[in-house]
């Protein structure tokens, strides 16, 4: 979805939707490694039905990762991909079902954002390149060092589209994958396993939408299963609340900003190539053996619970007094209509409405205004009231003159604030530190193995450390003055540096600010609207006709991409014909712009979409004969591919935000050229440009399998429907594969490194999911018998009172018992903290507050003065005080009155007493045992708490005191 901040904006809006994901990792015994046993229970204490995988977030980073080396060759791309799949089934561990779904031609209105997309990386390819080579030649005259260029083919990552080779490649090893998986892994010998590779038609999340739109639908499907889905596209989030699953979990990777990456020119970390020096790298080991070698930590992962999401979304859209029933289930689906003006894949966001400043709050706010007006929600099944929607839009129109001069004010504020940070780091830089620390003061390297010596005379220290840092600032005050003399008396002109470069002008790079992209439209200021359809679209704000037209084409869109999210693909031909979007305030009169879309669309072939989408610099992946149409100068269609084209910034700042002004492909135009070059494709290219269908795979031990196998006996020409008793209610129509996998027959390895499977125990026939005639709407409800997870978040009308304080939930189990650590765990901690470290870093600090000694005196009254002075400390964050448990037994022994207890106190007295002779200033006037006699009296007074004693630790034990145990009846 084209809401890059919106997962950053809703985590920190709601952040009790995230949990972190637990993984169980595989072992090693004696160089064989032992997989992790997936047939046992869920670590992260949750149970998950079905796993659905978006493949597309998952080959990307297989591929062509960020953040460690490429794989050599496709053969190592697809064992990462299967590594990558592996460890998503180990940490969610599905019961019922895996579906796998690749990314299939896709809708006409997505194939413009792909179309924009291949052509960028492209671009950015070859400019990439260009300024490699410029940079290398400056490095090397300068006689900098670099590393020798590495002939090397560039991994293009435009052949992750539907129609290539390494697609149809990628199907295949997936096939094998499975077959392996079923036949040798436990934990997969139950699971329906469904594979929709990039022949069938539409976009991986879609598929996964519309299979469980179409089971749900059915009389057999089961309201309590647990979904989980993987993916990383904001988007999920969103097709995740309207399934209306009360049990919706999305796992993705955690996201880790300010990753290193390493410079593409030297390899190096730490800079980007344009601050590339060429200096030599520094040896990676005594002998550089890890020069190779990149230093990279596992991705961890995430989950996302919906069933939070849902509780968060309730407390914030339930309304009171409304003119109609409150649903709450019609309320989540116009929260998610709502979220499409800020951005989605298919239509560009509303100018005024940004995610980073609040758009989604402020739509939801005016939302709760005027539904009182409405008499009714904005959507009903996917269906959106336009009348309605109206009024929204009219309330943002009103405020979009102030959002637009708020924006400048804070673009402002933000850039002054930039500008006086660069300005500080610089004269820090220049600078230097006044004074740095030496000795045991001294900053010392994070991760260092060894442990800190103990501190010894620390004011000593301290008073050295002043001396030094006053003579410094004198020093500067020194230098001051006398820039101020040379400049004659002028104090603001500078250090002498600055005075003798006075009339030099100054290099780009010393600039306090950055080069501004050129702002014509200026929305902050009056006439902002004619002057954003003069630039953007070339036409007089004064074109009533223009302007409908343009807000025509938005309203459908919104109608379009909400159908796409409740009901599936409305038309595979409607597309948005801009690049800018209207203002709000444009939408007037709109309940009469959309009737209904065309019927009976189809997509585009795979082929077809190639050259709907990809640049002339990447025909390579298409025939010899079509290639030509992109580059050939007689060609009917050689200004859909652009050598070079336009990106506007649009009032960003990076490229990457811009937009890119590329034409749209006329369809008829397209097929018309293509009619000439079919006949010239062969057999193996008319196969990959055909439509397939999904694939189910079982093992042996499913109840599904001898149902299958049997069809294949039989030999069976018909679709045969799948008895839902038999796989978990799933229904749909089975038919036989062209080229199946069956049992007991060998199944090849199309990757040379891996083995082939020579005892197959798995399964897999065609599948096609549940028929719905035209016209037939999937209700967006909560089916009957749905049970809803219990709540997680704090009741909005929580009181303390008798029910404790109130307990948070770590993670799904509502009732995971908390850890707790006795008297004995605590001395444990203690020493293992405390090992090898002599008398303790802080030897010669005077003693805690809790210290004791003397004689035991008989408690009197002011227990509630101990109360709140323990839990002041509590709140500062000081352990509670240690409260010694009375033992009858051994105060009978002692004589009862806890004479056996104050000698333990005098042994402590003196050894304490020997501590403190040896710190400066002694039992003198402001010395330690001064401050220890006041602390002793002070302990006196608060020492008595409700008939229990407390027990004194002397200062050479420097872990805390264990607060008091409940957990065991001493008496």
């Amino acid at each position: 979805m084209g809401v890059p901040a919106f997962f950053r904006w809703l985590s920190r809006k709601y952040p009790s939707i995230i949990v972190h994901c637990l993984e169980e990792k595989g072992k090693e015994c004696n160089g064989v490694r032992v997989p992790v046993d997936t047939t046992k229970p869920n670590p992260n204490e949750v149970e998950f039905d079905n796993l659905y995988l978006d493949m597309n977030g998952i080959i990307h980073p297989c591929t062509h990762p960020e953040d460690k080396p490429a794989p050599k060759n496709e053969d190592e791309m697809m064992v990462a991909i299967f590594e990558y799949i592996d460890r998503l089934f180990n940490i969610v561990r599905p019961r019922r079902v895996l579906y796998m779904a690749i990314d299939g031609v896709a809708p006409r209105a997505k194939m413009n954002q792909q179309r924009s997309r291949r052509f960028r990386a492209s671009k950015e390819g070859v400019e990439l390149t260009e300024e490699k080579h410029r940079i290398r030649e400056e490095i090397i005259q300068r006689g900098g060092y670099l590393p020798p260029e590495e002939i090397k083919e560039r991994f293009d990552s435009n052949c992750i589209t539907p129609g290539t080779e390494f697609m149809d490649n990628l199907a295949k090893c997936l096939r094998y994958y499975v077959a392996d998986r079923l036949s040798n892994d436990p934990g997969w010998s139950n699971v329906t396993v469904f594979l929709s590779d990039a022949s069938v038609p539409g976009e991986g999340e879609h598929k996964i939408m519309d299979f469980i739109r179409r089971q749900r639908a059915q009389p057999n499907h089961d309201p309590n299963t647990h979904h989980c889905l993987c993916g990383a596209d904001a988007d999920l989030i969103m097709l995740g609340l309207a399934t209306h699953e009360p049990n919706f979990t999305i796992i993705r990777e955690e996201f880790k900003p300010n990753k290193p990456r390493p410079c593409a020119l030297c390899g190096q970390v730490g800079h980007e190539i344009k601050d590339c020096q060429g200096t030599a790298r520094e040896k990676q080991g005594e002998h550089d053996q890890f020069a190779d070698s990149m230093p990279v930590s596992e991705q961890e992962f995430i989950f996302i619970r919906l069933c939070v999401l849902r509780e968060y979304l309730a407390r914030e859209l339930t309304m009171a007094s409304l003119p109609f029933p409150f649903d709450f289930e019609r309320s989540i689906d116009d929260w998610v209509f709502m979220c499409f003006f800020v951005g989605n894949d298919f239509l560009p966001h509303l100018p005024s409405l940004e995610i980073r400043e609040g758009a989604i709050d402020r739509l939801v706010n005016i939302y709760k205004d005027v539904v009182h007006k409405t008499g009714g929600y904005l959507t009903e099944n996917g269906f959106v009231e336009l009348e309605r929607v109206e009024m929204i839009m009219q309330a943002v129109g009103v405020a979009e003159d102030n959002i637009f001069k708020k924006r400048k004010e804070d673009d402002e504020g933000f850039k002054r604030r930039m500008k006086e940070k660069k300005k500080r780091m610089k004269m820090d830089q220049q600078r230097g530190p006044a004074y740095m620390t030496t000795g045991q003061f001294a900053p010392h390297a994070l991760g260092r193995r060894d442990r800190p010596e103990a501190v010894q005379n620390a004011r000593h220290q301290a008073y050295d450390m002043r001396m030094q840092s006053r003579e410094q600032h004198n020093k500067d005050a020194a230098q001051s003055l006398k820039a101020m003399i040379r400049n004659g008396g002028n104090s603001s002109a500078g250090t002498s540096d600055s005075a003798d470069n006075r009339g030099v002008k100054r290099k780009a790079e010393d600039s306090d600010s950055e080069p501004e992209p050129e702002d014509n439209v200026r929305l902050w200021e009056e006439g902002w609207k004619q002057r954003y359809y003069k630039t953007k679209f070339d036409v007089d704000v004064s074109d009533e006709d223009f302007r409908r037209k343009v807000v025509k084409s938005y309203v459908e869109g919104l109608c379009w991409v909400l159908r796409y999210y409740y009901q599936g693909c409305a038309s595979w031909k409607w597309y948005f014909p801009f690049h800018y979007a209207p203002f709000a305030s444009d939408f007037k009169d709109i309940k009469e712009m959309f009737t209904e879309f065309e019927m009976g669309t189809k997509p585009f072939k795979p082929l077809e979409q190639l050259m709907g989408v990809f640049p002339a610099a990447s025909g390579n992946f298409l025939p010899e004969t079509w290639r030509s149409l992109m580059s050939s100068p007689d060609s009917a269609i050689i200004d859909f591919y652009p050598d070079d084209f336009a990106i506007d910034l649009n009032g960003k700042k990076y490229a990457w935000q811009g937009v890119a002004l590329l034409p749209f492909v006329d369809e008829r135009r397209l097929r018309a050229a293509l009619a000439d070059v079919y006949p010239d494709l062969t057999p193996e290219e008319e196969k990959r440009n055909s439509l397939g269908s999904d694939v189910v795979f079982i093992g042996k031990s499913h109840p599904l399998f001898d149902f299958i196998h049997e069809l294949y006996r039989a030999e069976s020409l018909e679709g045969t429907e799948i008895p839902a008793e038999l796989c978990h209610g799933i229904q749909g129509t089975l038919n036989l594969d062209d080229d199946p996998i069956l049992p007991d027959k060998a199944v090849m390895s199309p990757i040379p490194m891996l083995r082939d499977i020579s005892q197959n125990n798995s399964i897999g026939v065609k599948f096609k999911d549940p028929y719905y005639a035209d016209g037939f709407v999937f209700k967006a409800v909560l089916l009957s018998g749905a049970k809803l997870p219990d709540k997680v978040l704090k009741p909005e009308d929580y009181e303390r009172g008798n029910r404790g304080p109130w307990r948070p939930q770590l993670g799904f189990n509502p009732n995971r018992q908390q850890a707790h650590l006795d008297q004995s765990g605590f001395r444990a901690l203690g020493h293992s903290q405390n090992r090898n470290r002599g008398r303790g870093q802080y030897s010669n600090a005077p003693p805690p507050g809790n210290y004791q000694q003397g004689n035991y005196r008989p408690q009197h009254s002011g227990g509630q003065q101990s109360y709140q002075h323990s839990r002041q400390n509590s709140l500062l964050g000081a352990p509670p005080p240690f409260q010694q448990p009375q033992y009858p037994r051994q105060q009978q022994q002692y004589g009862g009155g806890g004479h056996g207890w104050d000698r333990a106190m005098q042994s402590q007295q003196s050894s304490y007493q020997q501590n403190a002779s040896r710190g400066r200033g002694g039992a003198g006037p402001g010395g330690y045992q001064q401050r220890y006699d006041q602390r002793r009296e002070d302990w006196h007074d608060r020492r008595d708490n409700r008939g229990q004693q407390h027990q004194g630790y002397s200062s050479g034990r420097s872990y805390p005191p264990p607060p008091p145990s409940s957990r065991y009846n001493w008496n």
